[in-house]
Formats: C-alpha cells, sequence, structure tokens
C-alpha cells in the first residue's frame, strides 16, 4: 500500500495523500454521483399525505390510474398539504376550496359545514378527503367520468375539469406528470403504463412510437418512459410523425 513518504516533494506529498484518503472516504464514489441518486430517488417517492391521498381513493373503489389522476390534481394544487393557503387568494387545503364558496359558505357543500357536523377539524387530512368524496357521491363534480377512466390523461381532465373547475390556470401537463409519479410509486396499472408526450400534448400507450418535436427523433413508450425508438424492438402502438 502506497504512503505519503518522507522523502518526496513536500506539495506532491500533500496531493497523494490527499488523493488517498478521498478515495477511501469516498469508496471511488465521486460526489456528483451520489447528488444524482438521491434525485431520482426523491422524484419516485411520494409524502406520507400523497400516498394516504392515493389509498383513500383505492379504499373507495377507484382503480389505481383513477385515484392517481385524482391525487396528480391535488399535488398541483396544494402538493396534498391540508394546512394549504392560496397566497393572496381564497384557496384552502388539499382541493383549494374557495373562502366564500366551497369552503366554508354553500348551503351544505363546504369543508367548514362538513367538519362541524362530524365533529372534526377542517384542517385535518382525512377531513378533506372525506369531504371530497362526500361531494363526489352526493353532488357528482364529475364523478361518473372518474369512474369511466381508462387513462391517466382522462382521470386527470375528469377530476381537473369538473371538481378542480381550475379554467385557464390548469397546467393539465403537470397535473398528467404528478399522476403518472404516482401511479409508478404504486406499482403502475397491473398492465403497461402509458408517457405523456409533449410533443403531443396528450397520454400515449406503450409502445406509442413518436417523432419529437425537440430534436426530430423517434422515441417509443416502454411502460411510462420514453426510450429511442430502436432500444424497442416491439411493434409501434401507433406512429406520430411531425
Amino acid at each position: 500500500m502506497p504512503v505519503c513518504g518522507a522523502h518526496m516533494n513536500i506539495t506532491h506529498r500533500q496531493i497523494i495523500c490527499f488523493l488517498l484518503a478521498s478515495l477511501l472516504a469516498t469508496g471511488c464514489t465521486t460526489e456528483e454521483e451520489d447528488s444524482d441518486d438521491e434525485t431520482n430517488m426523491s422524484e419516485l417517492a411520494l409524502s406520507s399525505t400523497e400516498q394516504t391521498a392515493f389509498n383513500f381513493f383505492v379504499s373507495k373503489g377507484l382503480t389505481k390510474i383513477q385515484a392517481a389522476g385524482v391525487v396528480g390534481n391535488l399535488m398541483q394544487e396544494s402538493n396534498v398539504k391540508p394546512g394549504a393557503v392560496q397566497p393572496n387568494g381564497p384557496g384552502r387545503g388539499i382541493a383549494q376550496w374557495s373562502v366564500g364558496g366551497r369552503w366554508d359558505t354553500d348551503y351544505r357543500d363546504n369543508v367548514t359545514w362538513y367538519a362541524n357536523v362530524h365533529g372534526l377539524s377542517r384542517w385535518a387530512l382525512n377531513t378533506q378527503l372525506q369531504f371530497i368524496w362526500y361531494e363526489l357521491t352526493t353532488y357528482g363534480y364529475g364523478l361518473s367520468s372518474l369512474r369511466a377512466a381508462t387513462t391517466l390523461t382522462q382521470a386527470v381532465v375528469a377530476f381537473q375539469n369538473k371538481f378542480e373547475m381550475c379554467g385557464g390556470t390548469c397546467r393539465q401537463s403537470q397535473r398528467i406528470a404528478y399522476a403518472q409519479q404516482v401511479l409508478a410509486a404504486n406499482g403502475g396499472s397491473g398492465s403497461k403504463a402509458g408517457c405523456y408526450s409533449h410533443t403531443l400534448g396528450m397520454q400515449k400507450p406503450h409502445n406509442a412510437c413518436v417523432q419529437s418535436v425537440f430534436d426530430g427523433e423517434w422515441y417509443q413508450c416502454s411502460n411510462g418512459a420514453w426510450v429511442d425508438r430502436w432500444t424497442d424492438p416491439e411493434a409501434c402502438d401507433g406512429v406520430y410523425p411531425l
């Protein structure tokens, strides 16, 4: 094993000692590689409230795709934080119900009334999840469309348009991306997951082949991720050139 010899030039000795100490301390793994691994893991993980919300909606009979569509919306609205308050705005809670409306005023259709009737805190996650289900099953708000959804895009849009009613500020592509994250963290749907295409502005099924508007290259959806077309030997399920 090399040692830091006393007869070496002092500058060289310091450099070699530093390199040896660095290798021993890091196991030859760079700081940049560690950072990338941590980033990739954090992108796949859900917070406890996000996972709780997903489990709640699955327990109510929604499919994984439908539940992920709902939670993807809630992640966009509030990061599924029951104490969320819209800065300089009326939104409150995980679904950002409006003060002066479905948060505290609408007759028999507001979080505050529901919490009081059931002796609950309106700021509790379980209260707000239960209230979402109450609204869906009592007043509709797109429940039939949500239950009919078989793709993430359909599920996201059903909840976005008929429950959240966000109008021109929806950022639909981000809601779909969050829903994909939720589904991936929960083992997918039991079938091959589709991919959201920014070129087409819509969700496409597993094995769809799309020519990218960004670089002109062909990519194929492989169970939730875009890969080089020639990496996946399976036949295309739909071909979408520029």
